[in-house]
């Protein structure tokens, strides 16, 4: 019994951390990227604690109304919106009529809802390192591609 306890709260302990660490993160940042008001869904994990951070970024730094939901399958939300296999994390947000696939930063966001592109939607594979809700220091730029209504892709963005 013991142990078990000890386990769980090792895992509580382990998101409590996530969770305060992304919370620092968000209040380093700056604030107004224009995106104040707009209206963001959030297809997530249960168990995935960045995503949650993630989540935190978006209400706090870039002021929108954030909604998230909880699935079960993600691979079938990312299915349904179309993202190439290649650039799907571990989120997906639906934003001003595109999807926006994993830790993409505000100012991509912010770029994407200003441009208003003909395309489906922008994509941050994977979970790099210091990317917005994800641990650790930036370890080279983040490229954000931007994905076609037929899935080809394309770079959108540097950062």
């Amino acid at each position: 019994m013991k142990k078990n306890q000890l386990m769980i709260g090792g895992i509580a302990l382990a998101i409590i951390v996530v969770f305060l660490v992304g919370f620092v993160f968000v209040g380093e940042s700056q604030t107004g990227t224009g995106l104040a008001g707009e209206q963001a869904i959030v297809y997530k994990s249960q168990t995935c604690g960045c995503c949650d951070v993630y989540v935190g970024y978006l209400k706090n730094r870039g002021e929108l109304n954030v909604e998230a939901i909880q699935t079960d399958d993600p691979v079938q939300v990312k299915k349904k919106f179309g993202i190439p296999s290649q650039l799907q994390s571990c989120h997906t947000t639906m934003i001003g009529g595109y999807f926006v696939e994993g830790h993409v930063p505000l100012e991509a966001v912010e770029k994407l809802l200003r441009e208003k592109p003909d395309i489906a939607g922008i994509a941050l594979p994977g979970m790099p390192s210091g990317a917005p809700g994800m641990l650790g220091g930036k370890e080279g730029p983040f490229v954000i591609y931007a994905v076609n209504k037929d899935g080809t892709y394309r770079e959108f963005m540097k950062m």
